[in-house]
């Protein structure tokens, strides 16, 4: 990996579903595509996420009906960030939003999908430059606040 933006890293299987679509057909596709969230549209703008969590603490914890439609139990508004930013920007987004999937945006258009495990599998098995750079960004932003 030669660079730490985001449009190299994020994953472009994304899945999006009008907001009346209900939780069990927006479970069934997560499942068919093994997708961990739903962009949630209205009239093909996105307006929310609905993700493998919330399906956890906002449906099954509160036994919500899985006709349920997704506007009821979606995170909005959408938080999303620029294809051309850093994985370093992206961490800090998503460590102050307290989020772990983040859309990614070109041109008003989400193209993409950035996770943690995105950011940590970088991390990992990143080479020694690589991880040199991002060390570098982190600290440069260090002396920069």
């Amino acid at each position: 990996m030669n660079s730490t933006f985001v449009n190299d890293v994020m994953s472009k299987n994304i899945l999006s579903l009008d907001k009346s679509t209900s939780l069990q057909e927006a479970a069934e596709h997560m499942k068919k595509l093994c997708i961990g969230c739903v962009i949630v549209t209205d009239n093909n703008n996105p307006i929310g996420i609905i993700t493998e969590r919330d399906f956890v603490t906002k449906i099954a914890a509160e036994g919500r009906p899985l006709f349920t439609e997704i506007k009821e139990v979606m995170s909005s508004p959408l938080i999303t960030i620029d294809s051309e930013e850093t994985i370093w920007e992206a961490s800090e987004l998503m460590k102050e939003k307290l989020i772990h999937k983040l859309p990614v945006k070109e041109n008003n258009e989400i193209i993409g999908i950035i996770t943690t495990t995105d950011i940590v599998k970088i991390a990992s098995v990143g080479s020694d430059s690589e991880m040199r750079k991002i060390c570098d960004q982190i600290i440069l932003r260090m002396k920069n606040e």
